[in-house]
């Protein structure tokens, strides 16, 4: 980051954002064929017309600053979007899996506006900085739309199973939870080590211990059930984890983008147990039911604190590049 100018930190940023909306474009476009349940379709439907505007948007104002899309960045979150769909397709919860990762996208979104604001306000281009506001204000209420909808995509996800069959597919449900706390440790593991804020190195350190206390109540309820964690889930989502620690500490600005993306894991975890939370209701599983209700207290703080650390770490950054450009 300190190489950059603010105006090329800026158009760093746009390009970002157009990438991410390319990769929103290509979600929202296949996403109402598959809701399985007509209010989730429109949602996704209605979101898809804010989308494309989105995309004209920041186009616009990369245009406005005489820079284009970055294509490379573009065809990598088309290719991520596609990645995801046959991902949801795949799994025999469809509807319930499309809706979890739309959720941690559209607070990918949100973080990734809030931080295009505060790097124009920083550029003097207060143009963006409104823009940027505004599609954050849309891609907040989507995330309050998809919240909304987790009982319908629970309802769309079950609907075909036999009542017998509600346990198998609470099994599902918890090893994907513990495959999930897997990622988080690793990349919880790294991340004290890649921020230069101490506020926020230490919300990873106590998040920490508390996500490997996750784990633990989470592989409790599977052996109670008889049942253990996927080795195979479990692997694939850990190596994911370390991937992205190195991916993060590659970044020249680390610490906001670690940031906003662990404020989008976080929003993933809340909507997995969410639907963990309902499927275990309708399984009559209460022991299950109640774990899933006291993490998400833990994970919903985590989020509410890292989304509170944005300006903070804009600010130190932004700091940051000035004293060094003055040297």
């Amino acid at each position: 980051m300190s190489s950059l100018s603010p105006e090329q930190q800026l158009v760093k940023y746009l390009t970002d954002a157009h990438s991410i909306e390319e990769q929103a474009l290509t979600q929202m476009k296949a996403a109402p064929k598959l809701a399985g349940d007509e209010s989730l379709r429109r949602a996704f439907e209605e979101h898809l017309v804010e989308t494309e505007r989105h995309e004209q948007l920041v186009r616009e104002r990369l245009e406005a600053h005489g820079a284009d899309p970055s294509r490379l960045k573009d065809a990598a979150g088309k290719a991520g979007g596609w990645g995801m769909l046959l991902f949801a397709r795949s799994q025999p919860d469809t509807p319930g899996k499309l809706v979890a990762h739309a959720f941690s996208y559209e607070h990918m979104e949100l973080a990734t506006y809030e931080l295009l604001s505060q790097v124009a306000e920083v550029a003097g281009d207060e143009e963006t900085a409104a823009v940027a506001r505004s599609i954050a204000a849309e891609e907040r209420r989507m995330g309050e739309r998809l919240a909304e909808g987790f009982d319908a995509a629970v309802e769309a996800s079950l609907r075909k199973v036999e009542t017998d069959d509600l346990d198998s597919h609470l099994d599902h449900y918890l090893a994907d939870a513990h495959a999930l706390e897997g990622q988080a440790l690793q990349l919880l593991e790294a991340a004290p080590g890649l921020v230069d804020d101490e506020q926020l190195a230490t919300l990873f350190r106590d998040h920490l211990g508390e996500t490997r206390e996750h784990e633990r109540r989470v592989a409790g309820r599977l052996e109670a059930r008889g049942e253990s964690p996927s080795r195979l889930k479990d692997a694939a989502l850990r190596l994911g984890g370390l991937n992205l620690g190195a991916f993060f500490g590659a970044q020249p600005d680390t610490t906001a983008k670690l940031a906003g993306f662990a404020y989008a894991f976080e929003n993933l975890e809340i909507a997995a147990y969410e639907l963990l939370r309902r499927v275990a209701q309708r399984a009559g599983d209460g022991e299950t039911a109640k774990a899933a209700e006291e993490i998400l207290v833990d994970e919903r703080a985590a989020a509410r604190e890292l989304a509170a650390s944005w300006e903070r770490t804009m600010r130190r950054e932004t700091a940051k590049r000035a004293s060094e450009a003055r040297l």
